[in-house]
């Protein structure tokens, strides 16, 4: 049944499956495993960085980076919502002894550039050390324009400080964007790294592998990294069963992330249409607009108590959370398509919330 909980929870195709058991080993804490070496390389020429660097999470990639770069008492400025701040166990304050600087969002996801740069600390002993900028792509689903990307890095580079992507779905972000600006989205995810000094990637989510994530950067930089990963816990030996399933999910499996997109929109749309006609919805469910691969939609208490219930005994996997609108409490529901989520399930999913509907 469909599980619309994350683009985590994807399963390794055949195929994928395939490339794994038959990958070349070695150690890569020796730095000889082939598979793992060749994907690294795959991911830098794509993205256009020098080096890079397997690692089991994204989370784990984004704290290597912030503590690649910041010392004890240093600063980064994050977003509020961003996945650093608010979604890593506070890893950057805890192990880093970093301080989070985190700003308020705007309703498109991006940080304001004024509210960056009133951010930044002065030189001053009373003060954290302002070290790194932090960008989230996409946000919620919400995909930050390339023109916003320039001026952030832009931004980062006139005030001296490091500027790190956390792309765990920056080629969502790339897909969306690619036929704006007539490239492909291979392309378009190396323009949006383009002057930021580094890049995590998630190769876990909607590319489809088991685990895993790639921390982007130049090659001292990710010499520096290699050492943080170590201390973390990151060094594993024959990652090339993992590193495998990377390699075929760069070559297979971006372009595709336009299927889990669409179904997204078609999920919106129906959803949107039952709300207007089912007297048991109106009022009580709203659809809020779709970029990517991630819906959110508003429902009141009253009808959450009954039909995340009923959805579940249907097999329908979701994710919840209370939230505070303008018009008082209400839940809100996480909707994620992916690669094992089908134009069938979608109307599956539709069908059941109507026959819901009908009988309440």
């Amino acid at each position: 049944m469909p599980d619309f909980r994350s683009d985590t929870v994807t399963q390794p195709s055949l195929a994928m499956k395939e490339r794994m058991f038959n990958a070349a080993l070695g150690d890569d804490v020796f730095n000889d495993d082939p598979t793992t070496l060749e994907l690294q390389r795959y991911a830098a020429d794509m993205l256009g960085f020098e080096a890079a660097l397997f690692a089991p999470s994204g989370t784990q990639t984004n704290l290597i980076a912030m503590m690649s770069y910041c010392q004890r008492g240093d600063e980064a400025i994050v977003g509020q919502q961003w996945h650093t701040y608010k979604w890593e166990g506070g890893g950057m304050a805890v192990l880093g002894s970093i301080q989070p600087q985190p700003l308020e969002l705007q309703n498109d996801g991006t940080l304001l550039l004024s509210d960056i740069a009133a951010a930044i600390k002065p030189d001053d002993p009373h003060f954290a050390r302002t070290r790194l900028i932090v960008i989230e792509n996409t946000v919620g689903g919400k995909v930050l324009p390339l023109s916003y990307m320039r001026d952030v890095a832009a931004l980062a580079k006139d005030k001296g400080l490091a500027c790190h992507i956390d792309g765990a779905r920056l080629m969502n972000a790339a897909v969306v964007l690619a036929p704006q600006h007539n490239v492909t989205p291979q392309q378009m995810a190396r323009e949006l790294c383009t002057d930021f000094d580094s890049v995590s990637l998630c190769l876990s989510k909607g590319l489809g592998c088991p685990v895993g994530s790639l921390l982007l950067g130049s090659a001292d930089f990710i010499a520096r990294a290699k050492r943080v990963r170590k201390m973390l816990g990151g060094g594993m030996r024959q990652t090339g069963i993992l590193a495998a399933a990377g390699l075929y999910a760069l070559e297979n499996n971006i372009n595709r992330l336009a299927d889990d997109h669409a179904n997204c929109q078609r999920l919106a749309d129906g959803l949107a249409v039952l709300a207007a006609q089912l007297p048991t919805l109106q009022g009580q469910l709203s659809v809020l607009p779709v970029q990517s691969n991630i819906l959110f939609t508003d429902i009141s208490l009253e009808l959450a108590e009954r039909l995340l219930p009923y959805l579940a005994e249907c097999g329908i996997r979701l994710t919840s959370s209370n939230y505070q609108s303008s018009n008082g409490a209400i839940k809100r529901v996480r909707w994620v398509c992916h690669l094992q989520i089908s134009s069938a399930d979608i109307e599956q999913t539709l069908q059941h919330i109507t026959d819901f509907a009908r009988l309440n």
